[in-house]
């Protein structure tokens, strides 16, 4: 009988370690493991996790670069989109599990595999994305999910694997951590209880510990795409990892999201992402500046409803390449600079400036104006105002007219049925 051969995404962790020897051993399969950096590894762990992965006797190892492919597919529409869940958190996560399963899903073409594997549990998200991912690029290959069919615990992991002779990998942290490039999540701890404050120790970086005078930094955006920063153009996972780095020295960009889960129960994560919240807010304020009022409505409408269908790994359906085309289309004019002020613990947007800025010099809000006249400004009001008027009006018919509580009548003009003015024999109307 021929040997599956599977790949399996691998990350040198509890769970992936004991997915490699699970398979080896109980299915006798040949397993190729993969580890895709989506931002979240140094070149030091890229070869430890080679290491480990040869040393626990996978028939080959790949590491996958997705940095720049996470950037230009992912980042970019949810920084055109200001794409916040839960107006808070700017998917870390979501973004980079769906690529990270499409690259092992590439990968296991590429090899011949029989299957794929995941090392994600029964409760999480992550399998969710996984399987979705596997099932619409590989419908004719089996996953497989040992941790999740098995329904074991951590420790009847770890039980497995020193049976076997396998040393558990440390844990460096009481706190589980997800890194990559558009932030970092933690979970674990004090985020299972909605009430108690996830602490600084949590965090993977040190409180913020630069200059109590605060910086000043310029991004420059060219068509909603973060393109350079103090006027050097950069490229993008460049630009992300130097605005990370210096939100990072001021302690900006932690957080706690809680909301819905794809599998229908609450979650509640802490994260550290102080390049996406920077250029988010940036983002949004130049496009302030820029987009008219019903292109800002639309585009948000839609970029939520994006948001959401990315957390929950639909990613290939194809309304969501409807929507990125119709974000592309309203950034044209998504072009300048948003200069943001850095001070320990929090940052502002204080300025934005475009060659396609709506701020016209012929009309100074609240103060003079030379495309308009007074007389012109009355007639506008009266008509702007002339549905609920009317609607007030129809809705009086057969009734005192009334006004609503504490609202005060005296010197109001009447309307030609006397509402809100003086009702009959000059009393005030009730």
């Amino acid at each position: 009988m021929k040997r599956p051969k599977i790949v399996l995404a691998f990350s040198g962790g509890l769970d992936t370690t004991f997915c490699l020897l699970w398979l080896r051993n109980e299915l006798e399969a040949e397993v190729v493991t993969a580890v895709v950096d989506t931002g979240g590894f140094d070149a030091r762990e890229l070869s430890e996790v080679g290491e480990r992965a040869r040393a626990l006797g996978a028939a080959a190892h790949h590491a996958l670069d997705g940095r720049a492919e996470v950037f230009e597919r992912f980042v970019v529409p949810l920084i055109q989109g200001n794409v916040l869940r839960g107006r808070v958190y700017p998917l870390s996560v979501s973004a980079e599990r769906v690529l990270q399963a499409e690259l092992v899903a590439r990968l296991a073409v590429e090899v011949g595999a029989d299957g794929v594997c995941h090392g994600s549990t029964g409760a999480g998200n992550d399998q969710v994305r996984f399987d979705g991912v596997s099932q619409t690029l590989l419908p004719s290959m089996k996953v497989y999910a040992p941790v999740r069919d098995l329904g074991w615990s951590r420790r009847q992991e770890t039980r497995y694997l020193t049976e076997r002779g396998v040393a558990v990998p440390a844990k460096k942290t009481a706190y589980s951590v997800n890194a990559g490039l558009w932030g970092t999540t933690v979970g674990g701890g004090e985020t299972h209880d909605p009430w108690t404050e996830v602490p600084d120790a949590a965090y993977p970086s040190a409180a913020g510990r630069a200059s109590k005078a605060g910086k000043n930094v310029v991004i420059g955006f060219a068509k909603g795409v973060p393109a350079s920063l103090d006027g050097e153009q950069m490229e993008g996972v460049a630009l992300v990892r130097a605005l990370h780095r210096l939100g990072q020295s001021f302690g900006v960009g932690r957080g706690v999201h809680l909301g819905d889960t794809i599998l229908g129960i609450k979650g509640r994560v802490g994260f550290e992402a102080p390049a996406p919240l920077i250029l988010i807010a940036a983002h949004q304020e130049l496009e302030k500046l820029v987009l008219t009022r019903w292109q800002s409505f639309w585009k948000n409408q839609i970029a939520e409803f994006y948001g959401q269908m990315l957390h929950e790994g639909l990613y290939f359906d194809p309304v969501m390449r409807d929507i990125e085309a119709l974000m592309r289309s309203s950034q044209e004019t998504v072009t300048g600079s948003a200069r943001v002020r850095l001070r320990t613990g929090r940052f502002d947007v204080t300025g934005v400036k475009s060659p396609f800025s709506m701020v016209s010099g012929a009309a100074a809000y609240g103060e003079t104006t030379r495309l308009w006249t007074g007389a012109e400004a009355a007639g506008f009001s009266k008509l702007h105002a002339l549905p609920m008027t009317l609607a007030r009006r129809a809705r009086g018919r057969g009734r005192r007219p009334s006004v609503p509580r504490g609202a005060r009548l005296g010197g109001a003009a009447p309307l030609s049925n006397g509402v809100g003015g003086p009702g009959r024999g000059g009393k005030a109307a009730a």
